[in-house]
């Protein structure tokens, strides 16, 4: 390995443990203190917290563990350092932190501390993700469901949440605390998507102008973009045009704007969100 990646995986690993240190505080800072159960493997623990004073990390852990085994056992399933990482610091955490804050919510007001809980548990789970790590949780419950029945594995993941959060009616007879762990995991749920899409925003352009050729040279050799350049035809007109395709992140599109107003501003040009981009210099297919 060399120097480089080396300092990469450094960096990376930096980060994970940051991003597991900010979703271990949302949890046992805010959102389990309260009562609150916000579904996954950690809503679980928080139950089993509850009803019977156990461990919140040590449940989470040996949960995951009995998870992952089950699943390379069905699935064949093999989890990369990363996610056996997170997991374990994530339990440690979770545990270091519940005995310093002693249970108790650092905010008094219940919806404030969902609100907060939710807003640093999904950011942290968003950058895990991003860093190639992951807590474990009901996905692995979700891929083991989805091998023997035909359901999508969106769909499975709701519903266990739902039938976690709802579950908690039983144990805290209080039906706002499972409105709160509702309002959990749509804020967790948004957190995570804002990471995660505000890292990896992707637009794509298409721009139709007779000057298409001098386009695209200042593209590829200003903007260092990749230019595909499709054959159309006007539908109202019947002429034959040149369509530039150009595949760029958000923050930079602006650059790819200055280079059209400055050659051809009457250029006709369209620019949609991307939800995924893969091939080189973007993502790799994981499927």
């Amino acid at each position: 390995m060399t120097k480089e990646k080396i300092l990469k995986e450094s960096k990376s690993y930096f980060i994970l443990t940051f991003a597991l240190f900010m979703a271990s505080i949302g949890w046992s800072g805010f959102i389990i203190p309260t009562g609150v159960v916000g579904g996954g493997i950690t809503g679980l623990s928080t139950m089993a917290y509850y009803l019977w004073g156990w461990d919140v990390g040590l449940t989470g852990f040996v949960i995951n563990i009995c998870l992952i085994l089950m699943a390379i056992k069905i699935l064949g399933f093999s989890f990369g350092v990363k996610s056996v990482y997170g997991i374990v610091v994530f339990a440690i955490f979770i545990d270091v932190l519940m005995e310093q804050f002693g249970g108790e919510p650092l905010v008094s007001d219940a919806f404030m501390a969902t609100l907060i809980g939710a807003s640093m548990a999904g950011t942290g789970g968003g950058l895990i993700f991003v860093n190639g790590g992951s807590t474990g949780g009901t996905d692995i419950i979700a891929m083991i469901i989805n091998k023997y029945r035909n359901i999508s594995l969106g769909k499975l993941l709701l519903m266990l949440d739902v039938v976690i959060i709802l579950s908690a009616y039983f144990v805290f007879h209080d039906i706002e605390k499972v409105m709160y762990g509702f309002i959990t995991m749509a804020t967790f749920g948004y957190a995570v998507d804002l990471v995660i899409s505000g890292n990896k925003s992707t637009v794509q352009l298409f721009i139709i102008s007779p000057k298409y050729k001098e386009i695209s040279d200042k593209i590829i050799k200003t903007a260092e973009k990749g230019v595909t350049i499709l054959d159309g035809m006007g539908g109202y007109s019947g002429e034959s045009k040149k369509v530039l395709m150009v595949i760029s992140k958000k923050r930079t599109s602006t650059v790819l704007f200055r280079i059209i107003k400055e050659i051809d501003p009457e250029a006709f040009v369209t620019m949609g969100s991307v939800s995924g981009v893969y091939g080189k210099g973007f993502d790799q297919i994981k499927i």
